[in-house]
Order: C-alpha cells, then structure tokens, then sequence
C-alpha cells in the first residue's frame, strides 16, 4: 500500500478547493483497507467522490480514498432483484449500470454527484425518492478492529440526510459495499415532484419508462445546477429545514407565498433555496465565491476561492435567512 505525503485534494474534491492532506492513500480492496488501518497512526479522514466536503484547512493526518469497486447481481426473484455495489464506484454511473439492465427505483436519483458508499451516509435524496426507499443492507468495516459488519435498514437508522453513521457511528466505520433491492418488472414510475411531470409533457410522454424519468431528472439538474467540472461546488450547500406546523403558520400570514412541503416527522419543510434568494443572495460573488445565479441553494467557487472563504458566505446567508424569517439553515455539506 503506497502512502504519499504532502498530496493535494484540489482533485479530489468538487469544490476544487486547494489544499493538502499530510497522509494520502487510495484504496481498491477490504484487505487493502483493513491492512491501511492497522498500519495508521494519524488522525482519519475518509474520502468518497469528494462531492460533499467543504475543506476549509490542510488536514494533518491520514486521507484515505477509497476506491473500491465492482457491480454484481446477487439475487433475481419473481418481480425484485438484489445488487451489490462497490462502495468506490460513481454514483450516477452505478444509476445508469441498473437502467442498462431495466432495473428500477434509482432513476429519481440520475446525476447525483458522489460515490455509493457516501449515499447511505447521507441518505441521499431528489424528486421525492430517498436512499432509503431501495437500501437493503451495507457491508462496512470497524476502524477499531478490521471487522466487517452488516447493517440493515433499520440498524442504518435513516432519516432526512440523516444516518447513524453521521451520528453515534460518525467515524467509527468505513462502508465497503452496498446492496440495494430494485425492481426488474412493473416499476413503480415517480413523477410527482418538481418539474418531472412538465419535462415529460415538454416531450408528450405520456406513459413514462424508468429510462424517460431518468432522462427527465438529469434534464432538470443540468439546467438548474453547475457542472463541477467547470465551476466548483457540491450541490446543495444547506438541509431544507423542517419546522413545525404552527411556526410555518406563522410565516405563512406574513410571506404568503412561502412554499412547503409536508415532513415525515409531521412538522412543514420549507425549501432552503427559496429563503435564500428571498434574503437577495441568489448571484452574489464575493471574489471567487459565490451564490449560483441560477439556483440559490448551491454555492460555488468561481476558480481560486478559499474553503473560508465560501465557509463564511455560507454563515452570512444563513444568518440572514435566520434574521428574517427566524429559520436557522444547517448545512448539508460536511465542513472540514
């Protein structure tokens, strides 16, 4: 296992944020995992696709990325299948791979940045489909110990952009593998959020395929959100926060056209993006940091700004947000 001293991440992130890890290794197997963890010393850091990091400072310690690939059919039953997927592997390539073979439950989640094993961290999620809705189970190996162990759905403890491995389990283990139940007959076809439904009548749909609504999906977030290649950022910067009932009541008599949505814990979620724009972020640039012009929910870097520098704009917006409408904007990007 070759470890590099002094390796720039500037690549390793979507930010295209410049800075360095003292220690770096890539690694393409549970062996070489479990071999680079008994041999480290130094503080951990775990990196995926680096599409939901802010990194603010060099890091003093032992990056790992890990790189560990492979797509595989466990189990075909009746109208279901059984997919594993390597925790390295590129997401909205592991999306595509499942349309190739007609597999459905994943569309909705087209052109996420990002690689698998991040997904069941953060419970991903977009047009009113989570992780959670296809998950099965996870392979993930203790730091501790080198052991691997199994998680269900329910050991997972999902919620939204919320698991326990961002909570009780946060550093504790690394996932390996992946495994997702997807449907290869009668597909449950989702398009009743966002603008899924006017993309497929832009194009007389009428009777959509798993394949048309993932066509629809990467439509929509291609014209919405900047392509990391040509502008740095991590998509969506904040959580759409979820308040309760009486406080959206509230702010309902005095902005009349604030937008919601009903939560899972019974409380309203409001999107984050609107209350930003509504506050006069949306296109602000402080030097090369930024507030996308075209969706105000993703912040950007223009070419050389600083992880603080966007770090602090970030802070501004949320104060703003909550000094006018008393919401309090967490970020869904892990600051480092």
């Amino acid at each position: 296992m070759q470890i590099i001293e002094n390796q720039s991440l500037k690549l390793y992130n979507t930010f295209a944020i410049s800075a360095n890890a003292r220690y770096f290794a890539e690694i393409h197997s549970e062996a070489e995992l479990k071999e680079t963890l008994q041999q480290n010393t130094q503080p951990l850091f775990l990196l995926g696709g680096g599409s939901n990091i802010l990194l603010t400072q060099d890091f003093d310690g032992l990056v790992i990325k890990n790189s560990i690939l492979g797509k595989e059919i466990i189990e075909s039953i009746s109208e279901h299948v059984l997919v594993r997927i390597g925790a390295g592997e590129n997401w909205h390539q592991a999306v595509l791979w499942t349309l190739a073979h007609d597999f459905g439950g994943l569309e909705n989640l087209s052109l996420i940045p990002g690689t698998i094993g991040a997904s069941p961290i953060q419970n991903i999620g977009a047009y009113g489909v989570e992780l959670k809705d296809t998950f099965h189970k996870l392979e993930a190996m203790e730091i501790a110990t080198g052991d691997i162990h199994t998680f269900t759905k329910a050991d997972c403890q999902f919620g939204y952009r919320e698991s326990i491995f961002k909570k009780a389990l946060k550093d504790k283990y690394v996932i390996t593998q992946v495994y997702f139940q997807l449907t290869q007959a009668n597909h449950k076809i989702n398009i009743s959020y966002g603008a899924i439904q006017d993309v497929l009548n832009s194009k007389n749909i009428k009777n959509p395929t798993i394949h048309d609504v993932s066509n629809a999906v990467i439509a929509i977030r291609s014209s919405k959100l900047p392509d990391p290649a040509k502008i740095g950022n991590a998509g969506s910067f904040f959580k759409n926060p979820e308040i309760p009932q009486a406080q959206f009541d509230g702010l309902k008599q005095k902005f009349p056209t604030i937008p919601s949505f009903p939560s899972e814990k019974g409380g309203v979620k409001v999107p984050a993006g609107w209350l930003i724009e509504q506050c006069g972020w949306k296109g602000t640039r402080r030097g090369d940091a930024g507030c996308y012009d075209k969706q105000a929910l993703v912040l950007v870097n223009y070419g050389n700004a600083k992880g603080a520098e966007i770090w602090q704009l970030a802070m501004d917006i949320a104060d703003s947000v909550e000094e006018k409408f008393g919401i309090r904007l967490l970020p869904e990007v892990n600051v480092i």
